[in-house]
């Protein structure tokens, strides 16, 4: 077990095989295919939702408060091996997540009545208008993280080749929009989480 545990590779796939195993006991199982489709996207929508926001809470949690404290010379074990490969993880966890919630709001149906924040119905439908301005707050996070976060980020940690004025201005940006991200997932995560056991 050891073995297996020591390589990150073979326990995430004997994690997924596992998973796999679950899904397809829900599928036997499954009282409807809209249902199970749901419940698999679903599924899917909270792992990389985890992984995102996960990630985001490591770099403001962590990353960002402690690097002023670390060493001069210890800072590039950091900035050229450990922040490249999350950043790497954090924006494709959050395009993935991103999809998942767009294909999770087509298949229950939901998804003009969410972008318009329920404003196109008559009466105004508050579960619509909830979850909307959730799927909103996501949006903007997800373009943060593909518009300015990594692009900033590149040229912060030299993977972009530019002079230290810029990489500093940079790496001020990418801070700026990850607190802004950090700012606006609290209030997301209550729209993602308790919308359904309001409203049904």
């Amino acid at each position: 077990m050891a073995a297996l545990l020591q390589n990150f590779r073979n326990t995430i796939i004997v994690s997924v095989l596992l998973a796999l195993i679950m899904v397809a006991g829900y599928y036997v199982h499954r009282t409807s295919d809209g249902a199970f489709w749901e419940a698999l996207f679903r599924w899917m929508h909270v792992f990389f939702g985890i992984l995102w926001i996960g990630l985001l809470y490591y770099f403001n949690f962590v990353q960002i408060r402690v690097m002023p404290q670390i060493p001069a010379e210890l800072k590039p074990a950091v900035s050229r091996y450990i922040a490249p490969e999350a950043l790497f993880w954090f924006r494709w966890a959050a395009l993935a997540t991103w999809v998942m919630g767009l294909i999770l709001a087509i298949d229950r149906g939901y998804l003009l009545q969410a972008v318009t924040l329920g404003l196109t119905e008559h009466p105004i439908v508050l579960q619509h208008t909830f979850i909307g301005v959730g799927m909103w707050l996501a949006t903007i996070m997800f373009l943060n993280v593909w518009v300015f976060i990594w692009p900033n980020q590149k040229i912060a940690l030299g993977i972009v080749e530019a002079d230290a004025d810029a990489k500093a201005k940079a790496a001020r940006l990418a801070t700026l929009f990850s607190r802004t991200n950090t700012l606006l997932s609290i209030p997301m995560l209550v729209t993602m989480t308790m919308n359904q056991t309001i409203f049904g």
